[in-house]
């Protein structure tokens, strides 16, 4: 088992829990149809997966594996402890799917998986080594954040000086300026108010502002 930042097959992912039960043909065939489960939205898959469809997960790790990746990348720095982290936040998303309520959109709930996989793993003090401009990474429909925040020149320095926020800002940061996630997204991921969201936000902002001027 290994997620590496490519598209995944679906039925062919076995997370970790699931007790060595891949996907067989009479599976496939018990339930909706594959092209069925592409054209679902997020609510039927959860509702698919719960009632004991597991390839209607492997649809939801190809829906979300892009930004949950980029997401890993931001906390880690590099590609290869990205992928582990990734593929350790679907697990957990495997495991604990049962608890998503359907209050906030699915894939605000693997941010906050994802975020909280993270720091508990304590990896975000790893530096940046390799580049994250893959095509297949990137969304093509906005510019890189980090551009807009001091230039491509500087993008080091402002990674390194986001690794010396507290947690919660750096959380905070790392999930509105590079996943461009709504206040709102932003306190259903981290379990807060829009207020602190943006209070968060306003306090990193101020600190790297005073870690960026020479």
């Amino acid at each position: 088992m290994g997620f590496d930042g490519e598209a995944l097959q679906p039925g062919a992912w076995t997370p970790l829990g699931a007790k060595g039960r891949s996907m067989t043909a009479r599976d496939a065939s018990a339930g909706p149809a594959h092209a069925d489960l592409h054209a679902a939205d997020d609510a039927r898959l959860v509702e698919w997966f719960l009632g004991g469809r597991r390839e209607a997960f492997d649809v939801i790790v190809e829906r979300y594996r892009a930004p949950i990746y980029r997401l890993c990348y931001r906390f880690t720095g590099n590609h290869e402890d990205a992928a582990d982290l990734a593929q350790d936040v679907f697990v957990r998303a495997f495991r604990g799917l049962h608890q998503f309520q359907g209050n906030s959109a699915l894939g605000t709930w693997l941010h906050r998986v994802g975020v909280n996989t993270a720091l508990n793993r304590n990896a975000v003090k790893k530096m940046p080594t390799d580049p994250i401009d893959g095509a297949e990474l990137r969304d093509h429909r906005v510019a890189d954040p980090v551009d807009r925040i001091d230039g491509k020149r500087r993008s080091v320095e402002v990674r390194r000086a986001i690794d010396q926020l507290p947690p919660k800002q750096r959380a905070t940061v790392i999930l509105r300026v590079y996943q461009d996630l709504s206040y709102d997204e932003i306190a259903q991921a981290l379990d807060t108010t829009t207020g602190a969201a943006k209070a968060n936000v306003y306090h990193a902002l101020g600190t790297l502002k005073r870690l960026l001027t020479p």
